[in-house]
């Protein structure tokens, strides 16, 4: 081969990696090899930006000079956003700002609702602070959405569409939190707020102080009312349903006090009576689960005082789900002092239909009674199968969702609220789309994984597996002992008969 050929061939080379490289960046694509497709678009997402009837524009705040592992979320953000505005055929534009850059451009950014976050960075052998900003700003026509901080995996996405979704509607359909009779105000479910406020305008709605529910509730959220509801409001409730309304109930029949160590019943309100007319039915006792939260236990131990985690089935973690829209998704949801669900024919015009289900070594236990923390559980006391610990009713018309536990996605009044698991939010969020008929956010609420519990091992298994570990690098080791020695012996007696072959 000559010196022109070479030549020509290099040539070829250099101009087939020319084209293909200026090709991808026209044609961007990459291929998705992780478990949960965290970086290919949802439906939902694909439905939001497909929807899109006019320009967003987005208006990115990164930081220039940030640490590796922050230039990649940096990174992933510009890969996602160049995919939006693809999909988006013009209806979603973007630009990065370096808000520290100048005085002016913070100040933009702050006034913007972007706040910085210090960060460590290492120069020359010292570790230094920097003000890092990493937010973005979504506007569309006079309506404006903020994202504070960019997160990293499925978490992006979704923060991405639900701010986009946001700021593309207009009027938002409302839901009713009836209030009233004890319930948690709109301040004390801050989580489900949070997610609920993408497609919804939610509302505190007093039933018994109006004639009717207002048709303009796409539907009603009514979680563990404590104190009596009148007929005259359970009627105006059947007239609700009747027009096509839905109803998400979240009601605790039974009431566990750690600090008193006490179990008991709460107080019948009239609603179990209400929903067992419907065909659902609220149990009086307490599921008990051997897969279950562990709870902080202080215990003392001579002059200190140490924190150990015990097992406590009264807080059962549910991973038993039935294949339905609402479960979509979910991975584990934990409820606190639950009772049980069970079906009946009192009303053949609803089809019911359980949704979440303990494991298969569940119990029960009546109350009242006391807690007794260093109770060694055995499998006799979770002699049952599944119980249904979440329900819904569907009679073509209308939808009702029913969660026997009324204290699973309430983080509390106060300064100090309680952090719900993700999953026990998405619960209600997907309950709620379900009966409003509007599903779309569902599959990407619940995208990507969170939860990976280990299998449960039976103690055989368990004592097996101590003492093989135990034993077996012995063994290995007599054993190579044995083949060496073996080997050697059998060279020593070919040395002496003479054969000086290896």
């Amino acid at each position: 081969m000559n010196r022109k050929n070479i030549i020509i061939q290099l040539v070829i080379v250099l101009a087939i990696i020319v084209v293909a490289n200026l090709l991808s960046n026209e044609l961007y694509f990459r291929l998705d090899f992780t478990e949960d497709n965290r970086y290919t678009f949802s439906k939902a997402t694909k439905d939001v930006i497909d929807e899109l009837d006019g320009v967003v524009t987005i208006t990115a705040y990164f930081s220039e000079d940030l640490p590796p592992q922050l230039i990649k979320n940096k990174q992933d953000f510009q890969d996602q956003l160049v995919e939006y505005e693809n999909r988006s055929g013009g209806n979603i534009v973007f630009e990065f700002v370096n808000p520290n850059e100048s005085d002016e451009t913070e100040q933009d950014a702050m006034q913007n609702g972007i706040r910085p976050v210090m960060i460590n960075v290492t120069e020359r052998d010292q570790v230094q602070q920097m003000r890092a900003y990493m937010g973005a700003v979504l506007k569309m026509d006079d309506r404006t959405e903020i994202i504070p901080l960019i997160q990293p995996g499925a978490a992006m996405e979704y923060a991405l569409t639900t701010a986009i979704k946001k700021v593309s509607i207009a009027d938002k359909p409302k839901l009713g939190l009836i209030q009233g009779h004890g319930e948690p105000s709109l301040q004390a479910i801050g989580q489900l707020m949070e997610q609920l406020s993408v497609l919804y305008e939610v509302e505190p709605f007093r039933i018994k102080d109006t004639s009717a529910v207002p048709a303009y509730y796409r539907s009603l959220i009514w979680i563990n009312p404590k104190d009596s509801v009148d007929a005259a409001s359970f009627q105006k409730l059947d007239n609700y349903l009747q027009q096509g309304g839905g109803l998400f109930v979240a009601h605790s029949s039974v009431e566990g006090d750690l600090q008193q160590g006490l179990l008991s019943a709460s107080n019948e309100v009239g609603l179990i009576n209400w929903l067992t007319e419907k065909g659902v039915q609220i149990g009086k006792q307490f599921v008990v689960d051997a897969q279950c939260q562990p709870v902080n236990v202080q215990q003392r131990q001579g002059f200190f005082t140490i924190n150990t985690q015990v097992e406590f089935p009264y807080f059962p973690t549910v991973t038993n789900f039935e294949d339905h829209p609402i479960t979509q998704g979910l991975e584990s949801v934990i409820f606190p002092f639950v009772s049980n669900l069970s079906f009946n024919n009192n009303d053949t015009t609803w089809s019911q239909f359980p949704l979440v289900l303990s494991s298969q070594n569940s119990g029960t236990v009546s109350p009242p009674t006391y807690v007794d923390i260093q109770r060694k559980w055995s499998k006799a006391d979770f002699p049952l199968g599944g119980q249904t610990l979440a329900a819904g009713l569907d009679n073509g018309l209308s939808k009702i969702v029913v969660v026997a536990n009324g204290a699973f996605c309430v983080n509390g009044e106060g300064q100090r609220p309680q952090q719900q698991n993700e999953d026990n939010i998405n619960l209600a969020s997907n309950a709620i789309d379900w009966i409003s008929d509007d599903t779309g956010l569902i599959n990407l609420r619940t995208k990507g994984i969170t939860s990976r519990p280990l299998d449960e091992v039976e103690e055989g298994t368990k004592t097996m597996l101590k003492y093989g570990n135990v034993f077996a690098p012995i063994v290995l080791i007599l054993i190579y002992a044995f083949v060496r020695k073996s080997r050697n012996q059998r060279r020593r007696q070919r040395w002496m008969q003479g054969n000086f072959e290896s």
